[in-house]
């Protein structure tokens, strides 16, 4: 049995802000639709805001599931594991809203990121006011190694001009997989 804590602090933090890789779910409003589940990482794309708030960047990718889903209804939980050390699972469930790079509050969303990657690609900033936090034992999830963050994402944007991102967005992420739209 996991335990249930008031606020993301303390060693919490400490764990979520150590862990290169999250995942994240949403899903659609009702009892129809897709639920989506994302891996998200890159050092510098994720940053704790205070006790109860989360943000990273989100960058341009092959869909637009979870900001879909955070317009269609804001339910979102992340799920931190603990590949290597001690086993532990983190889990913060709660309400999300996207800032896309065309909202006039992008930038001061961003300057809460203190060392981000190269930002050409992002698509938005993903704000959750985290609601419940709790964690569950890990036992199962297995030990592995941290090699690095792959350069594939930033690279593949990096040929893009920023009018193109605006294509991308109005072609390729436009709506989800069940049709709800993205922006």
């Amino acid at each position: 049995m996991g335990t249930v804590y008031p606020a993301l602090d303390g060693r919490l933090r400490e764990f979520v802000e150590a862990q290169p890789m999250f995942f994240v779910a949403t899903a659609p409003s009702g009892a129809e639709g897709h639920v989506n589940v994302s891996p998200k990482g890159m050092r510098g794309t994720f940053v704790v805001l205070g006790p109860h708030r989360v943000a990273w960047l989100d960058y341009h990718g092959s869909g637009a599931e979870t900001i879909a889903h955070l317009r269609d209804n804001g339910r979102i939980t992340l799920m931190f594991c603990a590949f290597d050390g001690p086993p532990k699972i983190l889990r913060l469930h709660g309400r999300g809203v996207a800032t896309p790079v065309t909202d006039p509050g992008f930038a001061a969303l961003l300057a809460a990121f203190p060392d981000p990657p190269d930002l050409h690609a992002v698509r938005a900033v993903i704000d959750v006011a985290v609601e419940r936090v709790s964690d569950s034992c890990g036992f199962a999830v297995p030990l592995m190694d941290y090699r690095g963050d792959r350069d594939l994402l930033l690279t593949s944007h990096s040929r893009r001009t920023a009018d193109d991102l605006v294509t991308y967005r109005a072609t390729k992420n436009a709506a989800s997989i069940d049709g709800l739209p993205v922006f």
